[in-house]
């Protein structure tokens, strides 16, 4: 079975490789970059099917070697029956890479990603944590190498926020935030509670791949762009330029606002690329309908009504509900060191998947 895999893989490498410097699939954006992004997805399975035909090689070249061992001496004799057992027993494991390499990937893993963060129950409270989920996203992008950048912000009275947007560029940067989506819960004293009791909050996160114009077309007669002044924090030109744009999606009735710009033709560019992005999950969300089995095996459900993490200030303690992970890192995590909550939930998805793939 791991032969044909492997035969499959590396002739599907080696067909894509050959689109890639095809006249006609250059010429046809949409089709590039399938094809471009396939063959990236494929290369660390193609990397790994190199490392497994070598181990194969020099196990055969030893036991040739030992087979006729006529003249070997002990010194060489030792070194090739080294060389044939290490050589076989790395290939069960890079057996083993190869097939998880091969589940199931979200094709939308590469993309950048905007992620929509707003002050769920709690009034003021709800919208500092807001604030603070803001910040823990942006440092552990940061962390990353990843690019971020505020698309669009409400700030609250009391501070934080109850709608931040945000962009974040960079290969993976979909993989390494998508679990994120979901009700986050806080529980601490507030600054302002007197009697020290604890208040519950919460903030809803939402994790979208952005939409590229190729994959999501939207038609300028199917929106409506209204232009109005800008309002709130944003120094002197804030009530003084109608900066400020609405845009409707009329046949979903999607609405994205953006002020932060002083610039129109800014604040539009914004707009249109939470719209794309919007437009793209409702797509998603409706194509994942009709898979509803497969996702099953995936982590959580993507509901955003779904609470995945408690954040518990008095006894230091942030808990993921998904998959019953604690740490009692509350502080590093809200830095931004939010890696051992990523890196278990994506290897609970693959251990699941490998269950689903073994059951059938």
């Amino acid at each position: 079975m791991i032969t044909r895999l492997i035969a499959e893989i590396e002739r599907t490498y080696a067909d894509l490789a050959e689109q890639l410097s095809d006249p006609e699939v250059l010429a046809d954006r949409k089709r590039y970059a399938d094809v471009a992004r396939r063959h990236a997805d494929l290369e660390a399975a193609h990397a790994l099917t190199l490392q497994y035909r070598e181990a194969e090689q020099a196990a055969a070249e030893a036991e040739e070697l030992l087979g006729g061992d006529d003249g070997l001496d002990d010194e060489m004799h030792t070194y090739l029956q080294g060389e044939l057992q290490s050589s076989r027993g790395r290939l069960p494991q890079l057996a083993e890479e190869i097939r998880t390499q091969m589940l199931t990937r979200d094709p939308n893993d590469a993309k950048d990603v905007i992620i929509e963060i707003r002050a769920g129950a709690g009034g003021d409270e709800a919208a500092l944590f807001a604030g603070d989920l803001a910040r823990m996203y942006t440092r552990h992008a940061e962390g990353r190498g990843f690019a971020v950048e505020v698309l669009s912000s409400q700030e609250a009275a009391a501070g934080g926020f109850k709608e931040i947007i945000l962009e974040v560029r960079g290969r993976g940067a979909y993989s390494a935030l998508k679990y994120e989506s979901g009700v986050h819960r806080v529980q601490r004293v507030p600054a302002t509670e007197a009697a020290g009791r604890i208040h519950t909050s919460t903030a809803t996160v939402a994790v979208m791949p952005e939409a590229e114009e190729i994959e999501v077309d939207v038609h300028p007669n199917d929106l409506r762009i209204d232009i109005f002044r800008s309002s709130g924090p944003g120094g002197q030109s804030v009530n003084t330029t109608d900066s400020a744009v609405r845009i409707t999606h009329l046949p979903t009735g999607l609405v994205v606002s953006c002020q932060d710009e002083k610039s129109q033709l800014q604040n539009k560019e914004r707009g249109l690329r939470i719209l794309r992005a919007r437009l793209f999950e409702m797509a998603q969300a409706e194509q994942d309908k009709e898979v509803a089995e497969q996702r099953r095996s995936m982590v959580g459900s993507g509901d955003r009504s779904q609470k995945i993490r408690t954040y518990n200030f008095p006894q230091n303690r942030v808990s993921d509900h998904r998959i019953g992970l604690t740490s009692h890192r509350l502080t590093e995590i809200l830095e931004g060191d939010i890696n051992e909550f990523t890196e278990a939930l994506a290897a609970e998805a693959r251990r699941k998947q490998l269950a689903a793939v073994t059951d059938s």
